[in-house]
């Protein structure tokens, strides 16, 4: 089948099932396309708690499925890549959050929403990037804070907030490679653009690129404001490199340029119009959360959306 038969296939199976298509900013150009959702962690999980569809088709890494499949247990989630993994989500377990909790059992638990369910039900409050600041502020002084699993957003967050946390050593293994030096030598190729950073790249111990006038610390979401409402014509891209293709949709006048060549999440790359559609037509790779953990797990979540 060509590109054109698989979409149009598709897209008669959605109207068939009632289903819809949520799409993270990371996946191939030809997804996000045809995706009804087009958002970052944040948006996602909005949108996932709000639709009237009777079948939702995440089209990004397995947590995220799992974010909705917690947030919408009426409907049915299905993922077209059940592989796609994440390295920050693996980078820590339940059972380490329940160990910080008995040696601080006063302490409150923040986790960045790129965590497991079972992360996610040992958690006090969720966030992702374009509220963690929000989130962070709401708590009281006195409580002791861990931060989990992202060191950079955490050290980022002590940086804007002056709130001492404790951080977890976990990482996004495509944003941990944008380095300060590699930010600032792309920016001396362009230095009429604007620079857009992902906060998972920000670095505790190098903040020259915080000096920099033309430097934006954004959410994948606020990136995309910030290009539309920018008088500038060119803007340096510190984030998965897909994040380019709804630059351009909506800015076809300016210019985008990727910091480096390689920021490629190849896990979001796992889902393509083919696993798609094979999804659809089988309702396979259902997204199932146990009961207990999905309820544990829905708190920390309604806290976070209510932060917003």
């Amino acid at each position: 089948m060509t590109n054109r038969e698989i979409i149009d296939r598709i897209q008669s199976l959605k109207k068939e099932k009632n289903a819809v298509i949520l799409a993270h900013y990371y996946t191939r150009p030809e997804v996000q396309d045809i995706a009804d959702y087009l958002g970052d962690s944040l948006g996602l999980s909005q949108e996932a708690g709000k639709t009237d569809a009777d079948i939702i088709v995440f089209c990004g890494v397995h947590f995220m499925a799992e974010t909705a499949a917690i947030i919408s247990p009426d409907k049915k989630v299905l993922s077209p890549a059940k592989s796609a993994g994440c390295s920050l989500a693996e980078s820590i377990t339940g059972y380490d959050l329940r160990e910080w909790k008995k040696a601080n059992p006063d302490g409150i638990i923040v986790s960045y929403v790129n965590t497991t369910a079972e992360v996610k039900a040992w958690t006090d409050i969720c966030c992702t990037s374009a509220n963690a600041l929000k989130v962070v502020q709401s708590i009281p002084q006195s409580r002791k804070i861990l931060f989990v699993p992202d060191k950079n957003l955490g050290a980022w967050i002590i940086k804007k907030t002056g709130r001492q946390m404790e951080l977890w050593n976990g990482n996004c293994c495509v944003h941990e490679r944008i380095t300060a030096d590699i930010i600032i030598n792309k920016s001396k190729e362009f230095p009429e653009a604007d620079i857009l950073i992902h906060p998972e790249s920000y670095c505790s111990h190098d903040d020259r690129i915080l000096n920099m006038p033309q430097a934006y610390m954004y959410s994948t979401a606020g990136m995309i404001r910030h290009a539309a409402a920018s008088p500038k014509k060119q803007f340096i891209i510190a984030t998965e490199i897909e994040t380019i293709h709804k630059l351009k949709k909506d800015n076809p006048e300016k210019d985008f340029i990727p910091v480096h060549p390689q920021t490629i999440c190849g896990q979001m790359k796992k889902v393509t119009l083919n696993n798609i559609l094979e999804t659809l037509e089988q309702e396979q790779y259902v997204v199932e959360v146990p009961e207990n953990i999905r309820q544990k797990a829905l708190l920390p979540i309604t806290r976070m959306l209510e932060i917003c």
